[in-house]
């Protein structure tokens, strides 16, 4: 059995584009739907409920219970400590604005696909001074050393794409990445890499834009000892004037769709359809 999975955040309604995602997973094996609320702040029961109603209106069903990011915050904290136990973690102290600043202040300052990387200000804190600024409540993210983790490899680290074919990990054009920060206790990158190996996911699932992603995701997996799945990042879908659909957006909810605008699961298709690129091989995964 086959094992892909759909994992929305209960921040908003869900969308045209959750829809193809959703439609997409359920046609390439058994559905696993994760509810991703690691965002305490910004995720709502309502959301949640919204999630389960379009899904079930769109004729999809999936194994329960259904897995709550929320509830296993032990699960990444185990992880986290695993990774702290390696040496490859560190506090990082900065605010935005710091980092903002000691980019501005420098004369080259790495770049990757995402924008500036962390240009490393905590990284080679003193025990001391870490400490130091601890006792004192400074509040702090923990970062991944990136140097220290790609030193322990002894092969590059592949994955495969069901798209774009095989793809040798690059992880270093991320640099530094955040793993946990004090308002939220782990990132979305080591959460949806955990999940997905204690939920046995084959295919994951989830847009181009999260592509570079993948590349940190494989890194994690390999220092983790985890399961590694096939990956299928899908296009965008995009309004008619070019632009992605967003949660914000109601016009594009399927909430609205179905209750305001009357549409039903065959108008849903359609417009997915319509929504996807004309080249490609996306058209001949849906229903």
């Amino acid at each position: 059995m086959t094992f892909s999975r759909f994992a929305p955040s209960p921040t908003g309604y869900l969308h045209i584009g959750h829809a193809w995602s959703a439609l997409f997973s359920a046609a390439h094996g058994t559905m696993i739907l994760r509810i991703e609320d690691i965002d305490t702040t910004r995720c709502k029961p309502e959301f949640e409920t919204g999630i389960f109603d379009d899904l079930d209106w769109l004729g999809l069903t999936w194994p329960k219970p259904v897995r709550r990011q929320s509830d296993h915050f032990a699960d990444y904290r185990a992880a986290l400590a695993r990774l702290d136990d390696m040496g490859l973690l560190y506090p990082c102290f900065c605010t935005r604005r710091d980092i903002q600043d000691e980019i501005a202040r420098a004369d080259s300052a790495p770049h990757g696909p995402e924008g500036h990387l962390y240009p490393g200000t905590c990284r080679n804190l003193s025990a001391d001074d870490r400490a130091r600024k601890m006792d004192a409540g400074a509040p702090y993210a923990l970062r991944l050393n990136m140097d220290a983790a790609l030193a322990t490899l002894t092969a590059p680290l592949t994955w495969h794409d069901r798209y774009r074919g095989q793809q040798t990990a690059t992880p270093d054009i991320l640099g530094d990445v955040v793993l946990a920060r004090k308002d939220t206790p782990a990132s979305y990158h080591l959460c949806v890499t955990l999940d997905d190996h204690i939920q046995n996911v084959d295919i994951v699932t989830r847009g181009e834009d999260l592509f570079y992603a993948s590349h940190l995701h494989r890194l994690l997996q390999y220092l983790l000892n985890l399961n590694i799945p096939e990956w299928a990042h899908h296009p965008l879908l995009l309004d008619p004037d070019g632009k992605r659909f967003a949660k914000r957006n109601n016009a594009v909810t399927l909430r609205h769709m179905r209750e305001t605008q009357g549409k039903d699961r065959t108008d849903i298709i359609t417009l997915v359809r319509d929504s996807l690129p004309t080249d490609g091989p996306w058209r001949w995964h849906l229903p």
